[in-house]
């Protein structure tokens, strides 16, 4: 199955987000406006500005299951992201990442394994997963892995260029 088969609303109401990007190379990430990782919205900004033109966008999929980090309601998100960082980039509805809620694209998401070996539940705010043009998770990366990491980078870059 395909990440993008995944039905997801936007944050502003759309209803398919994932849909919209299918055939473009995807930045998926757990966000959440009161997490000390918080600060990584400006690396996630600017990679989804560098590489917008090359068929990539960030998806920021917002989550209040670590510390509930993430309280706010879809306009209260939608305002702190774009005030103080900047964004830009598509944002999911607010969903749960683990447990027995977990959202339908996150079932997907965590059967990927990241470079330490780690799988299945989300560890924290900003994990991320680097998705394909057909939808398929090539990499997962640890939440203090910095967005704009070299192993992130170099990640993109080699699927853009395929």
């Amino acid at each position: 199955m395909s990440v993008y088969d995944a039905k997801i609303a936007g944050l502003t109401g759309a209803s398919d987000l994932l849909g919209s990007l299918r055939g473009k190379v995807t930045l998926v990430v757990n966000v959440a406006s009161k997490c000390g990782l918080t600060p990584q919205y400006t690396a996630l900004e600017a990679l989804h500005q560098k590489y917008s033109g090359k068929d990539f966008s960030v998806v920021g999929v917002p989550c209040n299951q670590f510390g509930a980090q993430e309280p706010g309601s879809p306009s209260e998100i939608q305002t702190f992201c774009s005030t103080n960082y900047g964004v830009t980039f598509p944002m999911s509805e607010k969903v749960e990442v683990n447990g027995a809620g977990r959202h339908q694209l996150y079932q997907d998401l965590t059967k990927a394994v990241d470079a330490e070996g780690h799988s299945g539940d989300i560890r924290w705010n900003f994990e991320k997963f680097l998705v394909d043009r057909a939808g398929k998770v090539v990499a997962r990366f640890n939440p203090t892995v910095a967005p704009d990491a070299a192993e992130i980078t170099e990640a993109i870059q080699a699927q853009l260029g395929k």
